[in-house]
């Protein structure tokens, strides 16, 4: 009989596929790791795991059994949500985009605290990309990403998505101005998000339809600094409604040829999404997300 510990650990490590990896992520040592995969090993009767040049990558057995070993833990959540059913609240872990952290997550938590106060709900903040990524290692069991139009986002296996709610996209321009069209934009710097993410690729794709090349002179990860840069009078760029929260709007928005909107969803692993801890975070989340759908 395998133990489900090492079947997981054996699961992280056929989706990260280096020993340090899965060590940081469940908060083991590597040599902890490396001794029970050696276990798992022993008890297989096979060789789980080869080298790989300076590197070791599983077996073709290895692979098989990992398979199954997340069959295993899909099966142990399942029981998990069961008992949560029959009256065991489970914590709730989350994953939550930065824009919604700072929004419709303290919201949906006060409305928590009232419909169901002994839940406990834990967040961390991370890129829509690592979130997803992490769900399917069951570290977060819910993930507050978005999608941009034309930029869906990859649906791993055994996830779902679900919308939370449309978040209007617009330009923005210093305070100082007046509201511009795009194609008006054409000699201005712009601050967008680093080359590669969907959000940048979406954005150049708006600019080039309007005519023009931006010239990004300004990039950020985080829309905090774009709303700085913009606000200073050094750059435009586009912003999500929800940035703004309910404080007062510190630059001259202006609409978006066709009024864009970004979908915000929630994602979870189909095994839980309808167990009832998952469903009363998911329901606050629309409620609270509601709450901040207003025109700027």
């Amino acid at each position: 009989m395998f133990e489900l510990r090492r079947l997981r650990l054996l699961r992280e490590f056929a989706l990260r596929g280096t020993i340090a990896d899965v060590a940081a992520a469940l908060s083991y040592s590597p040599s902890t790791v490396s001794q029970q995969l050696a276990q798992l090993e022993r008890e297989a009767g096979v060789a789980l795991l080869e080298p790989d040049g300076r590197r070791i990558r599983l077996t073709a057995q290895g692979r098989l059994l990992a398979e199954h070993a997340a069959r295993a833990l899909e099966l142990d959540e399942a029981a998990q949500h069961a008992l949560a059913e029959a009256g065991r609240r489970e914590p709730v872990r989350i994953s939550a985009m930065a824009t919604a952290a700072e929004t419709i997550v303290p919201d949906a938590l006060t409305l928590l605290a009232d419909r169901a106060p002994d839940l406990r709900v834990e967040m961390t903040e991370a890129p829509p990309e690592q979130g997803l990524f992490e769900l399917t290692t069951r570290r977060f069991d819910l993930v507050i990403a978005e999608q941009y139009p034309g930029h869906t986002r990859e649906r791993r296996e055994g996830t779902e998505h679900l919308l939370i709610g449309a978040d209007p996209l617009r330009l923005a321009l210093p305070p100082t101005e007046a509201p511009a069209a795009l194609g008006a934009l054409r000699e201005r710097a712009w601050v967008m998000e680093p080359p590669g993410s969907a959000v940048r690729q979406w954005a150049v794709q708006q600019c080039r339809a309007a005519g023009f090349e931006p010239d990004v002179r300004f990039e950020a990860e985080g829309l905090t600094a774009h709303l700085r840069l913009i606000a200073a009078g050094h750059a435009v760029g586009m912003l999500p409604d929800l940035l703004w929260g309910r404080a007062p709007v510190p630059v001259t928005l202006a609409d978006l040829p066709g009024s864009p909107v970004r979908e915000v969803f929630a994602a979870v692993r189909a095994v839980s999404g309808e167990s009832p801890e998952i469903r009363l975070v998911r329901e606050a989340l629309v409620d609270a997300f509601a709450d901040y759908r207003r025109t700027p």
